[in-house]
């Protein structure tokens, strides 16, 4: 089983939603919507770099764009070892959390 931290999985998740647009601006935005609050760019490519390191994910150029003066967008993609990280996370939530219903913890938190 291949641990994620949490924002690892966050990263992951929206690399896969953007496809083909999972470039940092993308990835930031998409990230600080998902946690509500604002993901900095640092913390952006310090976790992107480990995911790397992890061959979790690949970069690669993108196409050019005249915002960035003719240089291309670095994408990221998932890379199988990604997809099954992301698997084996998925599966030990589902196994963390079976058993729990959302009304009997709402009801704990009324408490």
């Amino acid at each position: 089983m291949k641990d994620l931290t949490k924002i690892e999985e966050i990263l992951l998740i929206a690399i896969w939603r953007l496809k083909a647009e999972a470039y940092g601006v993308k990835i930031r935005q998409n990230v600080s919507k998902l946690i509500n609050k604002d993901f900095t760019y640092g913390n952006l490519y310090s976790a992107l770099n480990q995911l790397t390191q992890k061959n979790y994910v690949v970069k690669h150029q993108g196409n050019t764009v005249p915002e960035r003066k003719g240089r291309p967008r670095i994408v990221y993609e998932i890379t199988p070892s990604g997809y099954e990280a992301l698997r084996d996370t998925q599966e030990m939530n589902n196994l963390l959390w079976d058993g729990i219903e959302k009304i009997a913890f709402d009801q704990v938190c009324k408490q």
